[in-house]
């Protein structure tokens, strides 16, 4: 659960109330992950405090209501060191929505293939303008940083991919039926 994680990983620091825990997570990743969703947040935190990785304080407050504190547990610090110490391993493949365009659009024929790849063309190089705009606006934080120089290089590495597959789809895109864009006839059986 990497979400978790992360919490655990910002309870290292001390301890946190939930909305302290949203802008601080938000500030060490940066925009290019999204911001994190307050009420999943609280469902983080109480799987956290259920599992026995967190625990949770009241505080009063005089002039605002109490504040609930998290504060990380030996077994969360065991937790939190066992996961960030090994490797990432991808799940399982490599799903990614483009190569389902790809198949689209290579069954569609040439035009088809010739249009999305064009489209999708331009946004990445849309999304690599404003992240070199993000850049210029201000230094980021070193972590921030690295996880736009990560973005950059994953819409790179993307960009190349549309670009061979323009090469190396073609001739199949080529062979694809011509498919009629009118609705079917009711009443009509259709063959396929």
């Amino acid at each position: 659960m990497p979400l978790s994680h992360a919490v655990l990983a910002l309870l290292a620091d001390g301890p946190s109330h939930g909305y302290e825990l949203k802008t601080r997570f938000e500030a060490a990743i940066g925009p290019q992950w999204g911001g994190l969703n307050i009420g999943h947040l609280y469902q983080i935190l109480d799987r956290l405090v259920r599992d026995g990785f967190v625990v949770r304080s009241h505080v009063t407050q005089s002039d605002r209501p109490d504040k609930t504190l998290y504060q990380l547990t030996p077994d969360g610090t065991e937790e939190l060191t066992g996961w960030a110490t090994v490797p990432h391993v991808r799940a399982g493949g490599f799903r990614d929505e483009l190569f389902l365009k790809l198949l689209a659009a290579t069954r569609l024929g040439r035009d088809a293939l010739d249009a999305f790849t064009a489209a999708q063309r331009q946004a990445y190089l849309s999304d690599l303008a404003g992240l070199a705009a993000l850049r210029r606006q201000s230094e980021p934080d070193p972590l921030v940083a690295l996880l736009m120089d990560a973005a950059v290089a994953h819409i790179k590495a993307d960009l190349q991919v549309v670009e061979s597959a323009e090469r190396r789809l073609a001739a199949l895109a080529a062979q694809a039926p011509a498919l009629s864009t009118a609705p079917p006839q009711p009443g009509r059986e259709q063959t396929g």
